[in-house]
């Protein structure tokens, strides 16, 4: 049952109004007679839907659309006037109102709006819902390998067991393993990240396990480590193969016991840790010559998340490359970018072996520095975009890469020789109807720039 709120300082005509929308509609309608009463119904109570009158002594209708505005409040209102000046009305939509109706206007009618003005609030907070939903997850990408990674992280991101992340440099491993932390048992508590290749040597386990005043020189007082930092929620350690041999044996204890004991303590501390590992070396091979301990690597392999290179994924780079154009236009507070065609194209038949989506990132960011206009071209790209743009017969490319690349390729040669007329450009490739066409195209990105 929707709860509605009638505004008007004729008391009588707010009465009706309660006892026909409870009749017609269902409705709970309670009713206030000036503007501050109906505030302070706002404040304190959940309303679906307000019938304002615009015309009230003191604080008139207009005001309490402004204060409402002012307030945050986005229940949906409803203006009306006996006056018959549309224009008021107008003015009021434009301070927020979502419609406006008459005062002479039939008690079906009315119910009818109220039920409009619902309905539309209802399905924006949805719509409202699932983008912040959708934002939440910054794993972007539409291809295969990356919908693979997002089913994976979400089975096994409910088991608090540790996690190894493997991947190359820049492919972003740090947030699968943020992923992980926002969909598991724990998303309230502490995310910390630690990269370990970025530790001192000689306050590795300080920084992991925490001292005690006098633990050793320098250490003038108490400090807590990142287990216990971490305590409740998710412990990243990047890097993991660049900790040091000795401080692996006391990782290894912490994750069998559940528990931290402080440098210079005597007794240890429980902590409630879910710990996930990442790292771009080769875990095996290091165990092989002695490099890395070969139960930790067992502890912490008992589930592995394979982050793709982008390379593997050439059909989700066009997609990053928008949503990082969007994203740094906003982040500079500059006008919207858009790319070209053959920048798009540069872009997609880039390697991206060195830094991969970090590259990536970087150059789109470079590109909006540069270009003075609302267009990105190829000369505000890299120089060496070109240059390292990879055979694509060559071996260095996985197999749905080359196939990816080449039917990329021949659709859009074909669209050229058409000139962009995608039926003409369907019939000519031997497609059933243009529909089909336009199907492949949004599977492989491919826009007139």
């Amino acid at each position: 049952m929707s709860r509605i709120l009638v505004v008007d300082d004729v008391a009588p005509m707010a009465m009706q109004y309660r006892y026909d929308l409870e009749r017609l509609g269902g409705h709970h309608v309670v009713t206030a007679t000036n503007g501050p009463a109906a505030l302070e119904i706002l404040d304190r109570d959940d309303i679906d839907c307000v019938i304002l009158d615009l015309e009230m002594p003191g604080i008139d209708g207009f005001e309490v659309l402004r204060e409402i505005g002012h307030r945050g409040i986005e229940t949906p209102v409803i203006v009306y006037t006996g006056t018959g000046n549309y224009d008021r009305c107008l003015q009021a939509v434009r301070l927020g109102a979502a419609s406006f109706i008459d005062k002479a206007e039939p008690m079906e009618r009315v119910a009818l709006e109220v039920a409009h003005a619902i309905e539309r609030h209802r399905l924006r907070r949805e719509v409202a819902a699932l983008e912040t939903r959708l934002a939440e997850s910054s794993l972007l990408g539409r291809s295969a390998a990356m919908t693979r990674l997002r089913e994976t992280i979400g089975r096994v991101a409910p088991v608090p067991s540790p996690v190894l992340i493997q991947g190359e440099s820049g492919t972003g491993k740090e947030l699968v393993a943020r992923e992980l932390h926002r969909l598991g048992g724990r998303p309230t508590g502490p995310f910390l990240a630690i990269n370990c290749g970025a530790l001192p040597e000689n306050l590795v386990e300080s920084e992991l396990f925490g001292h005690e005043k006098g633990a050793f020189t320098g250490a003038v007082g108490s400090r807590q480590g990142a287990f216990e930092a971490a305590n409740g929620g998710t412990l990243f350690l990047d890097e993991i193969g660049e900790l040091p041999v000795a401080a692996q044996a006391k990782l290894l204890r912490v994750l069998e016991q559940r528990e931290v004991t402080r440098l210079g303590a005597n007794r240890p501390l429980a902590v409630a840790v879910r710990v996930v590992a990442a790292t771009n070396r080769d875990l095996d091979r290091m165990v092989a010559d002695g490099g890395f301990r070969e139960d930790l690597l067992y502890r912490l392999n008992v589930h592995v998340v394979t982050v793709p290179p982008l390379r593997d994924r050439p059909e989700d780079i066009a997609f990053l490359a928008e949503r990082f154009l969007d994203q740094v236009c906003r982040r500079f507070g500059v006008l919207p970018k858009r790319l070209a065609g053959e920048a798009r194209e540069r872009l997609a038949g880039y390697d991206w072996r060195r830094n991969n989506v970090r590259e990536l990132r970087n150059v789109i960011e470079r590109a909006v520095v540069l270009a003075d206009g609302d267009v990105i071209r190829v000369e505000h790209l890299p120089p060496n975009l070109g240059a390292a743009a990879p055979d694509p017969t060559g071996d260095d490319m996985s197999f749905q890469a080359q196939r990816t690349r080449a039917e990329r390729q021949i659709v859009l040669a074909a669209l050229e020789r058409h000139d962009w007329h995608v039926t003409r450009t369907a019939e000519s490739l031997g497609l059933a109807d243009h529909a089909s066409l336009l199907k492949i195209m949004r599977r492989l990105d491919i826009r007139r720039g």
